[in-house]
């Protein structure tokens, strides 16, 4: 039997709720929609860090963001550190069960030699490094205020190539498509990871995506533009596999990789006011923060082979999960790995229960741990650089999943049981940082920024 071939797409700082099938009713995502009614939609999925490099760290390596060496937003300078073979990636452990691997779009983590992505297994790469670009001229503006010059920011290999005036979302897309075409017609194996920048900012959409919601604000607009190119890139995806007759044996997984951004820098023209064009549904908190907006994903898994379709699944998951599904489905055994994550094929193909008892999380001061319908979070902010609204904080997602009330005071004992825990996995991810990663990100230059 042919051994499947295995696409994640991940978006850029888009919210719980903008997809159609994830409660949008101001624009839709067809394919996408078509994707989940094709396999599963998740209603807990995690990422594992609410910002970019950490949360793409983990859905790489399969490990919490602080296990892989990767634990803040990592900058554009051209020499950062950043993930390293210390932490294998799923392209490193597929390329031996004879799969070629391939990334087209958004990296973020890192640009010193031993972090770029040739160095940590994949065999071509198309696309940006930094954490995010101008759509048309792939130029990286973003480090100006701190002293960081702008680079340009785009690369086919280890090659500085330049596509002025190209759509970045349409070209991640043709190169995902041309890739495909190839390894089909050589029939063999292929591991794609598609980096969607979108809906990040700057706030940029062709004019045709723009005239798709000429009825929207410009704020909602631009961002049902951007996350339209997305969905007509996917589409395209699914049709160039169902062309070469591979959609029945392709594992497809969609994710975003954090909550949507309130950065007053989405507006394009010097307004200071939060932005409100993503939306994460009814859920509280935003990009940056560790309630359930800030990291509760949209995300879909479709793998005909196998997995039935039109299913709804509310186990509570995480991004780290993929790497051992994805391995083990292809024939590998996770076991050889060091890996936080879990196979979580009876889950999708039997609705067996969440293999975690606890799931925990990290962003500067806050700590946040899930377990069972219990959520906690320690110091939580719900907009970036603004106070903790509780040193502690206890909700039951079951009857409150937009987190509105606090029950640390009714429920002590839940609530000190899951701070011990959090306080404790955290204490074991800063004592790695001491004796592993942070001397490693010295030798490599020490400047994350």
């Amino acid at each position: 039997m042919r051994k499947p071939n295995v696409i994640f797409i991940m978006t850029d700082d888009q919210g719980y709720g903008d997809l159609s099938c994830m409660g949008a009713g101001d624009f839709v995502t067809p394919h996408l929609d078509d994707l989940a009614a094709r396999g599963v939609r998740f209603t807990d999925w995690y990422s594992n860090a609410p910002v970019c490099s950490p949360s793409r760290a983990a859905l790489l390596t399969g490990r919490y963001p602080g296990n892989a060496g990767v634990r803040v937003i990592l900058g554009g300078r051209r020499a950062t550190p950043g993930l390293t073979p210390q932490a294998p990636t799923l392209a490193t452990a597929l390329k031996p069960l004879g799969y070629d691997t391939a990334l087209a779009g958004k990296w973020h983590l890192g640009l010193h030699p031993d972090s770029r992505p040739r160095a940590n297994g994949f065999d071509s790469f198309y696309g940006f490094m930094s954490g995010c670009i101008d759509y048309f001229s792939h130029i990286f503006y973003h480090g100006m205020a701190g002293g960081v010059p702008p680079i340009h920011d785009l690369w086919e290999d280890d090659r500085e190539i330049y596509e002025n005036g190209a759509y970045m979302t349409e070209l991640i897309t043709r190169r995902s498509v041309r890739y495909i075409r190839e390894k089909t017609r050589e029939d063999k194996p292929f591991f794609l990871y598609v980096g969607y920048n979108a809906p990040h900012y700057p706030m940029h959409a062709p004019k045709k995506y723009m005239d798709r919601f000429s009825h929207l604000p410009w704020d909602r607009q631009v961002m049902a533009a951007m996350i339209a190119a997305v969905d007509d890139g996917v589409g395209e995806i699914v049709d160039e596999l169902r062309r070469n007759g591979r959609l029945e044996d392709t594992l497809i997984f969609f994710m975003s990789d954090n909550g949507p951004s309130r950065e007053a820098r989405n507006w394009l023209d010097g307004n200071p006011d939060p932005y409100y064009g993503g939306t994460v549904g009814k859920l509280r908190g935003h990009k940056f923060s560790l309630f359930e907006g800030g990291i509760r994903e949209p995300a879909i898994l479709c793998y005909p082979r196998l997995v039935p379709g039109g299913q709804v699944l509310s186990q509570p998951l995480a991004a780290m999960d993929i790497f051992p599904t994805a391995l083990n489905l292809c024939g590998g055994d996770a076991s050889l790995y060091e890996l936080d994550g879990r196979d979580i094929l009876p889950v999708i193909t039997r609705n067996a229960p969440s293999p975690h008892e606890a799931l925990f999380w990290e962003c500067g001061e806050q700590t946040a741990c899930r377990m069972g319908d219990y959520k906690l979070v320690l110091n939580g902010q719900l907009v970036e650089e603004e106070e903790a609204i509780d040193a502690v904080y206890l909700s039951d997602l079951a009857k409150d999943m937009a987190e509105s009330r606090n029950l640390a005071a009714e429920l002590p004992e839940v609530a000190n049981r899951m701070r011990e825990a959090a306080l404790a996995w955290r204490a074991g991810i800063e004592q790695r940082w001491e004796t592993q990663w942070g001397p490693l990100m010295e030798s490599m230059g020490g400047n994350i920024t």
